[in-house]
């Protein structure tokens, strides 16, 4: 049963981990975002597993991490909230224009979440590059687009996070979550 597993996703830069981090900090379990630790692990060790050098590798070593959070927070009681899931993989390879192995399509069928998934709009007034987050606003929110198609196509239904204080966000999250 996977019904206890709750996805936010979205674009980069619309507010999903500080929104994982503040139902965290009210004691939510939660399993954090591949992409930002696969970067800085990346640059640690001088890897080319990198969104601006090589995307398929990037995305596998996603596929990796995902699962592996999907097989730990299967075993926690009460809800769990993911900072991304697996169908974040197969939209990411559409996004770049890769392929989408059989391999990733079928970790997207199998392994399951809440069949409702939170999505994050793009939001452009809280939007800001960093070291690991190099998307120009018009990337950010064509990943929006991407994730929302990915999670569509594999069945989940689709409840969009209201652009407002992170309080206000929280607050949605834990009326649907319960």
């Amino acid at each position: 049963m996977t019904d206890h597993l709750h996805i936010i996703t979205g674009g980069p830069g619309s507010g999903k981990s500080s929104l994982v981090g503040a139902l965290a900090a009210e004691g939510f379990a939660h399993m954090p975002e591949a992409g930002r630790a696969i970067i800085q692990d990346q640059q640690a060790i001088g890897g080319h597993a990198l969104p601006w050098d090589d995307r398929a590798a990037f995305a596998e070593l996603m596929l990796g991490w995902e699962l592996r959070s999907h097989r730990e927070a299967r075993a926690m009681a009460g809800p769990v909230i993911f900072d991304r899931g697996v169908p974040d993989v197969i939209g990411y390879l559409r996004l770049c224009d890769l392929p989408v192995p059989d391999h990733v399509r079928r970790a997207g069928e199998l392994f399951r979440y809440n069949p409702t998934v939170f999505i994050a709009p793009y939001w452009a007034e809280i939007f800001t590059q960093d070291a690991e987050r190099r998307q120009e606003p018009a990337e950010a929110e064509a990943t929006f687009h991407a994730m929302r198609q990915a999670y569509a196509e594999l069945g989940y239904d689709l409840i969009e996070l209201p652009r407002g204080p992170l309080a206000m966000r929280v607050d949605f999250v834990r009326r649907h979550v319960g």
